[in-house]
């Protein structure tokens, strides 16, 4: 116990309070999202994917519909659960005959309220392998937050993304690569953008945090984790039953915990003060949750 004590104190030290850089496995700020209307997500027709699940999707003039905004053509909706902890979302778009759709992701919480965006940049070119084709890929991680039934996953392409193309591989370069040959100096094919195509989803659910939260605060700023929504479900949350009981904390450890949380809080880490609740209580905490309601409802 005293060396998990230890190396959690240290990850502390070197990482309490830094706020979590921007790069390519970070989602854009939701704001800068083409707007919906409430009651264009409202008449979606979500479908329900239950992890741990894989599903092709021909996209079409028979599919769902956006023509709204920055927003044009066939979409794909989906609801995930969010009682299964963090979810992993792997979403690729196949490209066919010089042809490929570019996705954006728009994920909304429990309420159908804009949590976190994922713009096309988010899913590069992929060149094809042996068992895969050109496509397009990304991968998103999501946390739901506690007390909600569902999440919302929005996949549409956008108005400026159509007016695009992506660079192929050609076929013979990636052979050659394949098996090792001289690749061979001939140009690549260019794909166009298209308001339809086929999209393949891949969805697990984990037991470790993912790194984004869905349906707790308000947007955070860009360089943060992005956090939406109400905090009455953290407080309606029932306490973690510990697996074997432990030992009252000693006050100066119960004190190191509640500074951590509140500190987290007040960064915008939820993830790192959820993840500091739990192994306090799981070392004897009897003040953790109530410090972490506390910073929340503080914060919201």
């Amino acid at each position: 116990m005293k060396k998990n004590l230890l190396s959690l104190c240290l990850s502390l030290a070197l990482t309490l309070g830094a706020p979590l850089a921007a790069n390519a496995d970070t989602p854009a700020n939701v704001s800068i999202a083409p707007a919906i209307s409430a009651s264009t997500l409202q008449s979606l027709p979500w479908q329900p994917l239950v992890p741990p699940v894989s599903q092709d999707v021909k996209l079409d003039n028979v599919s769902p519909q956006i023509n709204q905004g920055d927003i044009q053509g066939a979409i794909a909706a989906y609801t995930l659960p969010a009682d299964r902890g963090s979810l992993e979302v792997t979403l690729s778009s196949i490209s066919k005959n010089n042809s490929i759709y570019a996705p954006s992701v728009l994920v909304l919480d429990e309420h159908l309220r804009p949590a976190a965006y994922y713009p096309s940049s988010y899913f590069p070119y992929q060149p094809p392998g042996a068992m895969s084709s050109d496509r397009l890929e990304g991968t998103l991680k999501l946390t739901p937050a506690l007390g909600q039934k569902q999440i919302y996953l929005l996949v549409y392409t956008t108005r400026q993304d159509l007016a695009k193309t992506t660079q192929l591989t050609n076929p013979a370069k990636a052979y050659a690569q394949g098996v090792g040959n001289a690749v061979p100096d001939i140009p690549d094919p260019i794909a166009s953008h298209s308001t339809s195509g086929t999209i393949k989803l891949k969805v697990t659910a984990e037991q470790g945090s993912g790194n984004i939260m869905i349906g707790m605060l308000q947007p955070a700023p860009a360089a943060t984790p992005v956090v939406v929504g109400s905090t009455a479900a953290v407080a309606a949350a029932p306490a973690p039953v510990p697996s074997k009981p432990a030992e009252p904390m000693l006050n100066d450890t119960e004190t190191y915990f509640n500074n951590g949380i509140k500190q987290a809080v007040k960064a915008g880490d939820i993830d790192k003060a959820l993840k500091l609740m739990n192994e306090a209580e799981k070392l004897g905490s009897t003040t953790a949750r109530e410090t972490f309601i506390s910073s929340v409802k503080g914060k919201g």
